[in-house]
């Protein structure tokens, strides 16, 4: 048996976090879940940055949306939509095994609406619509207007990925949000049958925290704060509040470990991977760290969530939680800006050029 149906049977979904043309059209994500037990995907401004501007496979695409009168965020978003469905389709079937709780595909709205409350949840909404796909989230940042939009955007049946949270208190905030529109849904009568996962993100806290923490701490900090957020989690999903939701139909929030690629070359290139093994999650992994694992990564014991090592490492460390998780949600909202905005200058040139 490989690693990867390892982290399978351990009740951990392994998602991809990527997405290229090619990945599509050349049957290598097909394999990737008929062997390697990939059951989702996930995409960002970055990735879709560096697939559309890093090849010609969009040139078609894009040339063929010239001369509608699209703008240039438009013209990204069909084709984003365009991969999307195509790969929700290969997932579909995972998406049907289980009832509608894994089989996933992700789509991120404008990073630029990050602070946007209504913007955010207008474009989320015609997304959804414009996917067509069940099996599609709409990520939508865990920023505080974020976390309004949410709980508006459940209570209308859309199904969300909470992005950029990096801390326990991050998670709280949005899986109250989510909690608050199932509640919603379910007093005027609707479905509380709403998919939702909340991505926490876990290598960018131990590249933040380097500088911060005594060398002994390096490159714990974040697995502590995954290890706190985990617990957090499982305690929610046990408690009074959810049982009463999930005696309606109700499936709970389920946590998703982003930004689990090593970034520190001196660390094993599965390590995100090992420390994260935990049932009821979900992986999503750069392709280059599902392949590393697939080839040599081991799987020890679980995640516990009752043991005490996160708080002891978090206090002895001494670095200001609170603090860097709102650095880090502020530097990643302005990164995938950035990259949302490199993306459309990219469409922009090759609509030039194409037209």
């Amino acid at each position: 048996m490989n690693q990867l149906s390892r982290l399978d049977e351990a009740g951990q979904s392994i998602w991809l976090d990527t997405i290229t043309r090619d990945l599509l059209t050349s049957g290598t994500l097909a394999r990737y879940i008929r062997e390697f037990c990939v059951t989702g995907l996930t995409s960002n401004p970055t990735i879709f940055e560096q697939a559309i501007s890093g090849s010609s496979e969009y040139d078609i695409s894009i040339k063929s949306r010239l001369g509608r009168g699209l703008s240039t965020e438009q013209i990204f978003f069909e084709i984003a939509i365009e991969d999307l469905a195509i790969a929700a389709d290969l997932f579909r079937p995972v998406y049907d095994a289980t009832g509608g709780r894994d089989g996933f595909v992700s789509l991120e709205v404008s990073p630029a609406l990050a602070h946007d409350v209504d913007r955010t949840i207008d474009q989320a909404m015609r997304l959804h619509r414009q996917a067509g796909r069940e099996n599609l989230l709409v990520k939508v940042p865990g920023t505080e207007e974020g976390v309004t939009a949410i709980e508006e955007l459940i209570f209308e049946g859309v199904p969300i990925n909470v992005t950029l949270l990096f801390s326990t208190a991050h998670y709280e905030a949005a899986a109250d949000a989510y909690l608050r529109g199932l509640e919603r849904r379910l007093a005027v009568g609707r479905s509380s049958n709403v998919p939702s996962v909340a991505s926490l993100f876990v290598s960018r806290w131990d590249r933040a925290a380097a500088k911060l923490v005594p060398p002994e701490f390096r490159d714990r900090c974040g697995i502590a704060v995954a290890q706190r957020t985990y617990r957090c989690y499982r305690e929610r999903y046990a408690a009074e509040r959810w049982r009463s939701l999930a005696a309606s139909g109700a499936r709970p929030q389920r946590l998703l470990w982003a930004s689990t690629g090593t970034k520190n070359p001196e660390l094993a290139d599965t390590y995100y991977i090992s420390a994260l093994a935990a049932a009821l999650t979900v992986n999503t992994m750069p392709e280059k760290t599902l392949l590393a694992f697939h080839d040599h990564g081991e799987v020890g014991g679980l995640l516990d969530p009752a043991a005490p090592d996160a708080d002891r490492t978090l206090a002895a460390a001494g670095v200001d939680q609170t603090a860097l998780a709102a650095q880090l949600q502020r530097e990643g909202r302005d990164s995938f800006i950035a990259d949302f905005e490199k993306l459309l200058r990219g469409i922009e040139a090759k609509a030039a050029v194409l037209e």
